[in-house]
């Protein structure tokens, strides 16, 4: 598998479904000291976003405001019944479930791993702020 660019566009998010599936890609973040990124089918048309930045390394650092960010951007998501209730909020790992196709799973991915390197710009126009 090769690193995910970054920004990574959405297509390239890797479909994890099935424990050897996110065992292999999990590892191969934590081989490259890269940001875990990765959806998972949950079921017909429920979707899970998963974020890991202890693949990174202890050398990862992920600001308080880009926290911040993610997690109000998560809750707007659950609010807007986007994602399920108890979703994973951060500071080291996310995770959001029941999001409704593949399509938008692989778009809030890429943006939170943008985010997770830095770069707010995919998750705000992906979770636009309430007017």
């Amino acid at each position: 598998m090769q690193p995910l660019p970054v920004p990574c566009p959405a297509r390239l998010i890797p479909d994890v479904t099935g424990a050897e599936a996110f065992r292999g890609a999990y590892r191969e973040a934590m081989g490259r000291n890269a940001v875990f990124v990765a959806i998972e089918s949950e079921a017909p048309r429920q979707w899970t976003v998963k974020a890991d930045t202890l693949t990174a390394g202890a050398d990862h650092a992920v600001a308080d405001v880009v926290n911040d960010a993610i997690r109000n951007a998560i809750l707007r998501l659950v609010r807007n019944r986007e994602a399920d209730f108890g979703a994973y909020t951060g500071p080291v790992y996310f995770m959001m479930h029941g999001v409704r196709n593949e399509e938008r799973a692989r778009e809030l991915a890429a943006a939170l791993h943008a985010a997770l390197y830095g770069d707010l710009e995919l998750l705000a126009r992906a979770v636009p702020s309430a007017p």
